[in-house]
């Protein structure tokens, strides 16, 4: 629930700090006041279009703050969210919104105080109020949304996923399949360039390793003569010495013997003998490694040959095709696997072909589903509007929801059989149209294959015809009413805001408009759920259905024309209805003291009490 609404230079508002309570709230004001800004900056703070002309002249930014009570169906739905992007606030019953508009264009979008995308934004703002402005009256003349308004009606969205996500699995089969179909020249030359490079890789039969051993080997090989003579004079100054100078072993030896004298005296020296036992064994060793190194060492030029263009041959192939051996390896084993795929492709496209028939088997069975469903829920939504026609003064109006299939070569297939099954589960009355089907292969979108337009007939003995054709402005926005008092009874969306949705209604049909309203509210009729409901009217009998009522004015403060937004009770009150009655006088008074009077006695009557 909406609990506050804070406003600062929007538009012509310069300051507002709105609190809002449960039931139904009214906002009423001459034309011009502001009414509809307030309902644009709710819009704004839930992540609608941003705009640098919405920020009040003067001002350099215009912000929007509102204050939400989540409800535990809420909780549930946003507290993943926050958590998941560590959004959590203090309350974590409360939520706060804000979006700023800078005088630049740009926005700024806020949760619980912390700078967000309006992608997120929007995301954590969904399902927590649904705004139902003049515009919107044109929704129910756009054809193409009135599959989304019975599939709502009909809580069909779960069933819907399925059916749009085994069409975007049909869609992507079909894709792959175009791929192989149009590419197919492409295609042969990829397969001829494939095999090639796999064979130019596999002919350098490459190891792992190879090219840091070559390049050890091509070190040696090159200072072959040098390395002979340092290992040479090295063995030299260890074995036999220089000049008279003994050799490094003899002088150990020496060293040695005189140990084993001293330790035969002095049995203390025990551990010098062992370093020099030690030292002595290393040496040796050190002499064996250094003679077979110099045998292993030979100045080759034939086999410094091979090697140079071992080398120059991986290191074209790492140009080519990666920087190190592992790496052209893996790119021969990638090749060879596309290249199976392209030279099966003859049974990779029977594959899909088989698979896109599965799925579109498949898909035929949710879809036909899908349209019993919608069929069934479309005669109850047409008893329930035209019900609730009849109370706005619209007796004897029809409405009925017209299905098509449009035939398509490339379409789902329905057979004999599931016609005859479908036929049988829904009643002629349902739609005039069903005699009419019969098998073959039908358009589908994520949808399904219902092409769905609501169709109306305002007086009694005419046929039913496209509402986009007959409704006038005056009959659309009866229409808009019913339908959103019908689906509303089902929708969990806490708060609903209704901008002058009695456009085109005559006071006689107010008071009716207002109770309905009203009974959005409080969660009156089968199965309704209570709702915080706000509307801005124009009509008195409207008005009076409030449970709480606001005024919202101009006024000119310090030569700049401002709004300002006034709860009002009493008296007040009865002198804000006898002005939207447009008379004056005492009459007039006490028609607005009737106006509450009546609906206070209807609210009663209404919830059970007595008058």
């Amino acid at each position: 629930m909406l609990t506050e609404l804070r406003i600062r230079d929007f538009a012509i508002i310069d300051e507002l700090q709105l609190t809002l309570a449960p039931g139904f709230s009214v906002l009423t004001g001459e034309t011009g006041a502001g009414k509809s800004i307030i309902i644009d900056a709710v819009s704004l703070v839930l992540g609608g279009r941003a705009d640098a002309t919405c920020v009040r002249a003067g001002a350099d930014r215009a912000i929007v703050e509102a204050v939400f009570r989540l409800e535990p169906a809420q909780r549930a739905a946003i507290d993943p969210v926050l958590e998941r992007e560590g959004l959590e606030g203090d309350d974590p019953d409360l939520l706060l919104l804000g979006r700023e508009v800078r005088r630049s264009g740009r926005s700024i979008s806020r949760v619980n105080g912390r700078a967000v995308t309006l992608t997120l934004l929007r995301e954590v703002a969904q399902g927590l109020v649904d705004i139902h402005g003049q515009s919107e009256h044109l929704s129910l003349l756009r054809v193409r949304e009135h599959v989304n308004l019975l599939d709502r009606y009909a809580e069909l969205w779960p069933l819907r996923a399925q059916v749009a996500d085994l069409v975007g699995r049909v869609r992507a089969v079909r894709r792959e399949l175009a791929d192989f179909v149009l590419r197919e020249q492409e295609l042969a030359h990829r397969a001829d360039l494939l095999q090639f490079q796999i064979n130019e890789i596999g002919a350098a039969t490459l190891q792992p390793g190879e090219e840091e051993g070559l390049l050890e080997e091509r070190l040696r090989l090159t200072h072959a003569e040098q390395l002979a003579a340092l290992a040479g004079e090295a063995l030299r100054a260890l074995e036999e010495g220089e000049g008279e100078a003994p050799a490094a072993l003899d002088l150990l030896g020496a060293a040695l013997r005189a140990l084993e004298g001293l330790v035969r005296i002095d049995p203390a020296l025990e551990p010098q003998l062992q370093i020099a036992e030690g030292i002595n064994y290393q040496v040796e060793e050190l002499v064996r490694g250094l003679r077979d190194y110099q045998e292993q060492v030979e100045y080759n030029p034939q086999r410094l040959q091979e090697v140079e263009d071992r080398l120059a041959l991986i290191h074209r192939l790492e140009r080519k095709y990666g920087p190190t051996v592992p790496d052209v390896l893996a790119y021969a084993e990638k090749a060879a696997r596309e290249l199976a795929r392209l030279t099966h492709s003859e049974e990779r496209i029977a594959e899909l072909q088989a698979q896109e028939e599965r799925l579109l088997t498949e898909l035929s069975e949710l879809v036909l589903e899908l349209s019993l469903r919608r069929r069934e829920a479309a005669k109850r939504l047409a008893a329930g509007i035209e019900e609730e026609l009849g109370d706005l003064r619209m007796e004897g109006a029809r409405f009925g929801v017209d299905f098509r299939w449009r035939e398509d070569p490339e379409g789902v297939p329905v057979t004999a059989s599931q016609i005859s099954n479908l036929k049988s589960r829904i009643s002629e009355s349902v739609s005039q149209r069903i005699s009419d089907l019969a098998e073959g292969r039908f358009a589908f979108d994520s949808t399904g294959i219902d092409h769905i337009e609501f169709l109306v007939s305002p007086n009694p003995g005419e046929p039913l015809k496209p509402l986009v054709k007959i409704a006038s402005g005056g009959e659309t926005s009866r229409l808009m009413l019913a339908l959103k008092t019908v689906l509303s009874r089902a929708d969990e969306t806490p708060t609903l805001i209704f901008d002058e949705i009695d456009q085109g209604i005559g006071g006689r049909v107010g008071a009716t408009v207002g109770e309905k309203l009203w009974g959005l509210a409080v969660g009156t009729g089968p199965g309704g759920l209570r709702h915080q409901v706000l509307c801005v009217t124009h009509l008195p009998q409207l008005a009076g259905f409030g449970d709480v009522h606001f005024h919202v004015e101009k006024v000119v403060a310090d030569e700049r024309t401002v709004t300002r937004v006034v709860p009002l009770q009493g008296q007040a009150r009865v002198e804000e209805l006898a002005q939207m009655l447009g008379a004056s006088g005492e009459a007039t008074y006490r028609s607005a003291e009737e106006i509450l009077e009546q609906v206070a006695r209807c609210k009663r009557q209404n919830v059970g009490g007595k008058e």
